[in-house]
């Protein structure tokens, strides 16, 4: 079947008006049937509306795959039809497959009308969902040397990507700021229809430890009757996870099942689970694990697993460590967590048969490791690499000086069998502080710091970059390995629960 600039015939008329009454797929089969039976399927203006109808207009059944089926038949498919399904793939759960058609776009069309219409789309579904930033921001190049002005919709998916990047080049920070910035910007947008827009400012808001924001968008989502879909009510539960707001968690994952009819993925189970995890409820936790219609992850052992640690709870985390360490034996996290449980209880013993495991099965701890990126070059501190003489003389200075001000150091940190003092002084070269000792030296006086580290940030280096904040008077913004903190004047963003 080929497309072609033919005139529409009169008989198109009822044809569209069956499309929008349409809700579900046999009906769009036999809207489609009717559409083959009377030759419309050799215009482009009829294809790309059944297409369109097919995989935006929210149809039960599998709308979109229909619509890919559709569209896989087209021999010709012109701009309009491979920017409506390219579009709809972008703000699905697979929108990798959106960059894939636009690639197969740019080789199957002759000339690129209508770039600044796909590239948008192309740029959404590689920022925040797919975990691939880099790629967002690429993109965003590309459109910017290429002429095409950014629309609204398409600022806000780079600023979501510049957020998951970790931290960005300085002169950046003026012109594209933090979350408050990107949250602004898409206040700012008249038409807010496209789901994905939705999506990417309730997941920025959710890393972010903005959590009632976050439902704040949700909420407004409802009232302009703008359908949700999964990814939506995963970005939702994932800010009532880092906020602690377990009833309003319930009810939004009720929500998507009763209302919405949606059917949770393992990874709305897991938000649920670490939701009750971190707020303590540990039989909710393993409640949910042992009821969800699959077996359990890696990932969902491993939240009732830092539940576990965090409160104390020996054995749910020991049963827990060895279900995780048999989906995924070569991850030391999982090891490492049943460790320092033993640790935290004082059980030195088994805290030795747990590293004397890792040896024989050459599994190797993952070394806290902070990068702060300054003038365009990103510098790494490593926990046990040796420090520049400058960065060991500000961190020795930081730590009197913040003793001082009422900093004390959190010794039951220190998951090792060793002295005070030399637990104090392994608290001294944990990587963020060293990172934040050279971005005190360098960095220009009430300028904002920013530091990326590789693992959850601990209890002591938070205080410590706390006080510091207000001390030095600097704002300093820290990602650690699950969601960012902004410290300022001597508070963080999370509100002391992470």
């Amino acid at each position: 079947m080929t497309t072609t600039s033919a005139p529409l015939p009169l008989s198109i008329t009822p044809t569209l008006v069956m499309l929008e009454k349409c809700r579900t797929i046999p009906e769009l089969r036999q809207i489609h049937a009717s559409v083959i039976k009377s030759g419309l399927v050799s215009h482009t203006f009829v294809m790309s509306k059944l297409v369109s109808f097919c995989s935006l207009s929210g149809v039960s059944g599998g709308g979109l795959d229909y619509a890919a089926s559709i569209f896989s038949r087209i021999q010709e498919p012109n701009f309009f039809i491979f920017f409506t399904i390219i579009r709809a793939f972008a703000d699905s759960p697979n929108p990798l497959e959106s960059v894939i058609l636009y690639s197969q776009m740019l080789i199957s069309l002759e000339k690129f009308y209508g770039l600044e219409f796909s590239l948008p789309s192309v740029l959404k579904a590689c920022y925040a969902l797919n975990h691939r930033p880099k790629k967002a921001l690429d993109l965003f190049w590309e459109m910017l040397g290429s002429g095409i002005q950014p629309d609204p919709a398409a600022i806000v998916s780079v600023l979501s990507a510049i957020a998951d990047l970790g931290f960005i080049e300085e002169d950046m920070y003026s012109k594209c700021g933090y979350i408050e910035n990107a949250f602004d910007v898409f206040k700012a947008i008249s038409h807010r229809r496209i789901i994905g827009d939705w999506n990417s400012m309730i997941s920025g808001l959710a890393i972010h430890g903005l959590s009632k924001e976050a439902l704040d968008i949700f909420h407004d989502m409802e009232r302009m009757e703008i359908q949700p879909n999964e990814i939506t009510f995963l970005g939702v539960l994932t800010a009532c996870s880092h906020g602690g707001l377990v009833q309003e968690g319930q009810l939004c994952f009720k929500i998507m099942c009763e209302n919405c009819k949606i059917i949770p993925k393992i990874q709305h189970y897991g938000c649920m689970i670490d939701l009750y995890g971190r707020a303590g409820r540990l039989e909710d936790a393993i409640r949910i694990l042992q009821e969800m219609p699959f077996e359990p992850d890696v990932l969902a052992w491993k939240a009732i697993l830092s539940a576990c640690l965090k409160h104390g709870q020996i054995e749910n985390g020991r049963f827990a460590a060895f279900r995780a360490i048999e989906l995924a034996p070569e991850d030391s996290s999982c090891y490492i967590l049943l460790s320092n449980i033993y640790a935290k209880a004082g059980r030195w013993d088994d805290v030795a048969k747990i590293r004397s495991m890792m040896r024989e099965r050459g599994i190797k701890k993952v070394p806290g490791c902070s990068s702060i990126l300054l003038n365009g070059q990103i510098h790494e501190f490593l926990v046990g690499k040796e420090m520049d003489s400058r960065v060991l003389e500000k961190l020795q200075e930081m730590v009197f000086g913040l003793k001082l001000e009422g900093y004390e150091p959190d010794l039951n940190q220190v998951l090792v069998d060793v002295e005070e003092e030399e637990k104090e002084n392994i608290l001294c070269f944990h990587s963020e502080k060293m990172a934040l000792a050279f971005g005190l030296i360098n960095v220009s006086k009430g300028a904002p710091i920013h530091i990326v580290k590789n693992l959850r940030v601990c209890s002591d280096c938070h205080s410590f970059i706390k006080l510091a904040s207000k001390v030095h008077k600097h704002q300093i913004i820290l990602r650690d390995q699950n969601r960012f903190h902004h410290f300022k004047d001597g508070s963080c963003s999370c509100n002391e629960y992470w």
